[in-house]
């Protein structure tokens, strides 16, 4: 009588540890999306091969915990354009270059590499208390910028970095004008006005 006693003993408190252990947070697992990974561009394509529209991170960023939206247009892009309200942090993926160099053939001035991008995204975690296996979201002007950033992360170690395919602005149509899709034609909440823990901090500030 009294080993099995014992017996019970043990099971009830191993069935109470096992409740203990708290439940795996939303964000720890892949976020469902609608994007067609073989129907997107090259340029959109990421090696991870995780894919969000930006309807979808907008409801992500609403209903799961542990999940960050970056922006990596450019400081210039922020300001003048606006940004979502959701994004946590601002870190360009590339930068103007200094010397305002025009290229003709993009009919715009060049955007160079910047090379405080990784660097920037790896002390965001830490003042979040994050590593590599964080969510992120990361987010450009139309999905292109944002591919080639999250490949950058991946090569890194980073596992679950999403690409925003359709981005802030979102893609042309046939007047070149971008109506199609993307954060501000989706109607989510967006500012032009910069907050000081959205604000890109470069190492040196």
């Amino acid at each position: 009588m009294a080993f099995r006693l014992v017996v019970s003993t043990l099971t009830l408190g191993l069935i109470g540890i096992a409740a203990a252990v708290p439940a795996p947070k939303a964000a720890d697992s892949e976020i469902a999306t609608t994007v067609d990974a073989a129907a997107l561009g090259e340029k959109k394509r990421t090696s991870l091969g995780l894919y969000l529209t930006a309807e979808e991170a907008h409801a992500a960023l609403k209903t799961r915990s542990g999940v960050y939206l970056i922006d990596v247009r450019t400081r210039a892009e922020t300001m003048f354009v606006g940004y979502p309200m959701a994004a946590a942090a601002n870190i360009p993926f590339q930068v103007l270059d200094a010397d305002y160099a025009f290229d003709v053939g993009k009919h715009r001035y060049r955007l160079v590499a910047n090379p405080d991008f990784a660097p920037a995204v790896a002390r965001f975690l830490a003042r979040t208390g994050q590593g590599k296996g964080a969510t992120l979201l990361l987010m450009c002007r139309s999905g292109k910028r944002s591919a080639r950033a999250v490949n950058v992360l991946a090569k890194l170690g980073y596992e679950n970095a999403y690409s925003v395919v359709d981005g802030f602005e979102g893609d042309a149509d046939d007047n070149g004008k971008r109506t199609v899709n993307g954060w501000k034609n989706a109607g989510s909440p967006w500012t032009y006005k910069l907050s000081e823990a959205f604000r890109y901090r470069p190492l040196e500030n």
